[in-house]
């Protein structure tokens, strides 16, 4: 195995840990928050599909964050008149109230980088990052 190919994915995972282990102070899990800011920022309504298909998540795993957030009142759901089978999901007021109060700490890794980066580099490493996520994901398909 080439010592670079080994350097670097310890240096991916090195940067993956300190990601997903800031400790964030929001009472649902990670993953449902980014459906959650997903929800709220769209400008049409949203279906479980375009979370599946924007987060690269299986529809099961879209439906139990869906439902633990509707349990939880921070989305509600709304049956489709046409489509018995279908609904869209929308951020409730609680939901869009935990979105404003904890946006900048949820972003505050990237505020970080952006800062200590500068606006240049910060730009290019989130192009290189966006780059590396397009070929992983059609490699995977």
């Amino acid at each position: 195995m080439d010592k670079d190919i080994i350097i670097s994915a310890d240096a991916v995972s090195m940067f993956c840990r300190l990601q997903m282990n800031v400790k964030r102070d929001i009472p649902i899990r990670p993953s449902e928050m980014g459906v959650l800011i997903f929800t709220k920022t769209q400008e049409e309504q949203v279906t479980p599909l375009m979370i599946s298909n924007f987060f690269r998540i299986t529809k099961p795993s879209v439906t139990a964050m869906v439902n633990t957030l509707i349990t939880k009142g921070y989305l509600i759901k709304t049956k489709s008149l046409t489509d018995g089978r279908s609904y869209t999901i929308s951020a409730s007021d609680k939901g869009i109230e935990l979105v404003e109060e904890t946006y900048n700490e949820y972003f505050k890794t990237m505020e970080l980088l952006k800062q200590r980066l500068g606006s240049e580099d910060f730009s290019r490493f989130i192009e290189l990052i966006q780059k590396a996520n397009k070929i992983l994901g059609e490699e995977k398909e």
